[in-house]
C-alpha cells in the first residue's frame, strides 16, 4: 500500500473517469509540486515501532516500508520481501528485494530485518506493547546470506507473514539499538520509503521530500506536508478554501457542501470495529455508582447486564443519523463478508422492555449511574455516538455521563485505568488479529489482548482462537475463526456499535484519490491532476 505504482491500475481508472468530468486536454501530472494534506492523524513518535497506532502506520510509512503489504483487498503482496514461504511448520523463508537502498545510502539486506525484529521483540519497553505481540512467537531469525531472512518459530504460525504487513523495516545502526527518545529528538528517521523526513513538530506538522532514488520508481509529488488539524469542521474549511489539497476524516454530514463547493469525496468501508468495552475484572469502577452516587460492585462482572446493555442500544441512529449512512451497523469486529467473520453474527434492533427485565434479574430493577469515557475528534461520530449510547440507555434507568477528551488524554487515563465503561475503536490486518488483541486473555508471553483493556478472560475462547490460529489460511481457518467469533460475542464484552466508512475529500489539483479499507492516509494515494 505503500508504494505509488502499486495504485497505478486503480488511477488508470480513475483518470479515465475524471477526465471525463474535467475539461482541461490531458498533460504532465504535477511531478514537481507539493502535496498538502490535513489529517486527523496525530503523529505521536517518529518510532516506528513504539506504537500501534493508525496515525504512525498511516504517517510514518512515507519513510518506512514492510516486507509484505495488503492492497485494497486485504490480499498480501510483495513489499521489501519478493516471496515467501514455509520450510516447515516451524520455518519461514523471506526473500528480499535486491537493489533497495535506504536514505542514507546504504543497501537493505536481510541483517536489517533481523535488527528490526529483535528491536521490537527484545529491547523496546511500549506501554501498549507496541507490535511486539506480532513477533512473541519467534524463536530465533537469522540471515544466511544478504538477501535471505530465516526465522524459526516456537510452534506452527500460519499466518506469519500478515504480521510482517504491519511492521515497518528500520536500519540497523553502528552499535547497539536506537532509542525511541533519540528518534524523537533528532536523529533522522532512515527508511526505504519513497519520500525523506525533513521535519516534525508533534502535533502540528509533518514535512517530507520526494525519494528520487526510490526502487520502486519516482513519486509523484516532491514535497509533501502534513497539516495536523484534529477539529473535523476545520479540515472541511481548509479544503474548501483551498488551502489543502487532501482533507482525511471528512464527517458525512459535510459530504454534499463539500461537494457544492466543488471538491470531491471518496470513501470506503473501514476494515475496523467501533465499540463499547467494559472493565469486567474489578470489583469497583470509578464512575460506576447507584442513583445515589454511592459506589456500587462492578455490574459488568454480570452478562447479563452486559447483554442489558447490548439490547438497549441503537445502533441504527448511529449509523443512519450520526454516520448519514458512511457505515454500517456491527455485530463483529469486521464487516460481514470478509474472511473470518460470521454469517450468523447480524446487529440486533434495541429491545428494551428485555432489556429492563434482564437488569432486574441482574439485581438492578432501577439501574444505575455510569461515566462512558470516549476520545474526541479521533473517529468519526465519536462525540455524537457517545450521546446517542448515553440517550438509548437512559431508557432502561442507566444513566450514562458522557465524557468526551483528547485521544492522548483519553488513551493515557484508559490505560491507567480511570475508566469503567468506554467507547473505543480499532483496526488490524485480518479479523484474527483484533481478536488476538482486543479480546484474548491478555498475556505478555503470548502477546495476546493487548487492547483489552477490560481485562476480559474466556478460556473456552482462547483455546478456540489458538486452534484457529494454527490452521493455513483459507476456508478452514477462516470458519474456525467466525465460531470463537460466535462464542465471544455470546458473551458480550465488547458492544460492536458500527464499521464506520472512511470519508476523504480532495480539491482540483487532485486527479484521484484511492483509499484503502485499512484507513491509511498518504501522498502514495494521491494522484495529481492532468492539466
Amino acid at each position: 500500500m505503500q508504494i505509488q505504482s502499486r495504485f497505478r491500475s486503480h488511477w488508470l481508472a480513475a483518470l479515465l473517469l475524471s477526465l471525463t468530468f474535467w475539461s482541461g486536454l490531458p498533460g504532465p501530472v504535477h511531478a514537481q509540486e507539493e502535496l498538502r494534506i490535513a489529517t486527523s492523524y496525530k503523529l505521536m513518535t517518529l518510532d516506528p515501532h513504539y506504537a500501534n497506532l493508525n496515525e504512525n502506520t498511516s504517517l510514518l510509512s512515507h519513510i518506512y516500508e514492510r516486507l509484505v503489504y495488503q492492497d485494497d483487498r486485504l490480499d498480501l503482496k510483495p513489499g521489501l520481501a519478493v516471496s515467501w514461504r514455509a520450510v516447515s511448520d516451524r520455518q519461514w523463508e523471506f526473500k528480499l528485494r535486491e537493489n533497495v537502498r535506504f536514505h542514507d545510502g546504504s543497501p537493505l539486506t536481510a541483517d536489517d530485518v533481523v535488527y528490526t525484529i529483535e528491536r521490537i521483540r527484545d529491547f523496546l519497553k511500549s506501554p501498549s506493547g507496541g507490535f511486539r505481540s506480532y513477533l512473541t512467537g519467534i524463536e530465533s531469525v537469522s540471515a544466511p546470506d544478504p538477501l535471505t531472512v530465516v526465522i524459526n518459530t516456537k510452534g506452527n504460525i500460519p499466518n506469519l507473514p500478515l504480521s510482517f504487513s504491519s511492521i515497518f523495516v528500520m536500519n540497523r545502526p553502528a552499535k547497539g539499538f536506537e532509542t525511541t527518545e533519540d528518534l524523537n529528538a533528532g536523529h533522522p528517521p532512515n527508511g526505504t520509503g519513497p519520500y525523506r523526513f525533513e521535519s516534525w513538530s508533534s502535533g502540528e506538522s509533518l514535512r517530507l521530500a520526494r525519494n528520487d532514488d526510490y526502487w520502486d520508481g519516482k513519486p509523484a509529488w516532491s514535497k509533501v506536508t502534513f497539516r495536523v488539524i484534529e477539529n473535523p469542521a476545520a479540515r472541511v474549511a481548509a479544503l474548501s478554501t483551498g488551502e489543502v489539497d487532501v482533507a482525511d476524516a471528512i464527517p458525512a454530514r459535510d459530504v454534499a457542501s463539500l461537494k457544492e463547493r466543488g471538491a470531491r469525496v471518496a470513501s470506503v468501508g473501514a476494515a475496523r470495529v467501533n465499540f463499547v468495552q467494559f472493565d469486567v475484572a474489578r470489583d469497583t469502577l470509578p464512575g460506576v455508582t447507584d442513583k445515589s452516587g454511592e459506589p456500587i460492585a462492578n455490574p459488568f462482572k454480570n452478562p447479563l447486564v452486559r447483554r442489558a446493555l447490548t439490547l438497549a442500544t441503537d445502533r441504527g441512529i448511529l449509523v443512519d443519523k450520526i454516520l448519514a449512512g458512511y457505515g454500517t451497523a456491527a455485530a463483529q469486529v469486521f464487516p460481514n463478508g470478509l474472511p473470518g467473520t460470521s454469517a450468523k453474527l447480524l446487529p440486533e434492533a434495541p429491545n428494551y422492555d428485555e432489556a429492563k427485565m434482564l437488569l432486574a434479574k441482574a439485581g438492578f430493577p432501577d439501574g444505575f449511574n455510569l461515566v462512558l469515557a470516549g476520545p474526541a475528534s479521533r473517529y468519526p461520530g465519536d462525540a455524537e455516538s457517545l450521546q446517542a449510547v448515553a440517550q438509548s440507555w437512559a431508557r432502561i434507568g442507566v444513566n450514562a455521563q458522557p465524557a468526551a477528551a483528547p485521544f492522548s488524554v483519553f488513551n493515557t487515563k484508559r490505560a491507567a485505568g480511570d475508566y469503567g465503561v468506554w467507547y473505543g475503536g480499532t483496526s488490524g490486518e485480518a479479523v484474527d488479529i483484533i481478536l488476538h488483541t482486543l479480546l484474548a486473555s491478555p498475556d505478555p508471553e503470548r502477546g495476546t489482548g493487548a487492547l483489552n483493556f477490560g481485562k476480559y478472560r474466556n478460556e473456552a475462547f482462547d483455546a478456540m482462537l489458538a486452534r484457529a490460529e494454527s490452521i493455513a489460511v483459507g476456508p478452514e481457518r477462516n470458519a474456525a475463526l467466525a465460531q470463537a467469533t460466535e462464542l465471544v460475542m455470546a458473551d458480550q464484552p465488547i458492544i460492536p456499535l458500527y464499521h464506520f466508512h472512511h470519508i476523504v475529500g480532495y480539491g482540483s489539483r487532485i486527479g484521484s484519490y484511492v483509499l484503502h479499507p485499512r484507513g491509511w492516509t498518504t501522498a502514495m494515494q494521491t494522484l495529481p491532476a492532468m492539466e
